[in-house]
């Protein structure tokens, strides 16, 4: 059978969503913020936004009507995050995608989150897997933006085509298509992607590394 992906030399990921199921996690660290300024917890709506935005897009979201936006902004910069890290789940198969895919090609993080990413990565036992990491902190232009994306391309020289972004959202579609590369949807059917999988491992699959049932 022709593998669809061959050409695949990058597979990079989003985390929230994709490695991780992280809401829980982003729930408590949000609310925790706001009850810290005396302001309700996060509606529906609000949960959906900050699940795909950087944290200072996300507390300038939160707190745009309040009078505590400045002192949120600062608080969130210095507060430890070590205690919501508990509550991100590995999603099913993450560490064994990675692992197999490790010998056989370059393996790259883009996500929007900030400070954090370290700790999240480095507590779950993820960091001797990839090789490059782009947070919303080593660019000028965060995701939608395809930055995140380009600079992972030239620290490898290579092409767009021979990149795959595995993303979970609206913002990762759009940023996969603004970069020119193939984007895999993972659990969310409403997203345009030239491939959709609901389980991790089925990437492996795709890239020939394991067999196709």
């Amino acid at each position: 059978m022709d593998l669809p992906f061959k050409h695949i030399k990058v597979v990079i990921f989003d985390c929230d969503g994709v490695l991780f199921d992280s809401r829980q996690a982003n729930i408590n660290y949000y609310n925790h913020l706001l009850t810290k300024f005396g302001l309700p917890s996060m509606k529906e709506a609000q949960v959906e936004y900050i699940h795909m935005h950087t944290a200072e897009e996300s507390v300038r979201f939160l707190f745009k009507d309040t009078p505590y936006l400045e002192r949120a902004q600062q608080y969130r910069m210095n507060m430890d995050y070590m205690p919501f890290i508990k509550d991100m789940t590995p999603e099913p198969g993450a560490k064994e995608l990675l692992a197999i895919l490790k010998p056989r090609f370059f393996l790259a993080m883009a996500t929007n989150r900030s400070n954090t990413i370290s700790d999240v990565i480095k507590t779950h036992g993820l960091d001797d897997f990839f090789d490059m990491v782009v947070s919303c902190l080593d660019v000028r232009n965060p995701k939608p933006h395809p930055e995140p994306i380009n600079k992972i391309l030239r620290h490898f020289d290579l092409a767009p085509s021979q990149g795959m972004y595995v993303g979970d959202s609206a913002v990762d579609q759009e940023t996969a298509r603004a970069a020119g590369v193939v984007f895999v949807a993972y659990k969310n059917e409403k997203l345009e992607a030239d491939y959709h999988v609901a389980r991790l491992l089925d990437i492996a699959r795709i890239l020939g590394c394991l067999q196709i049932d």
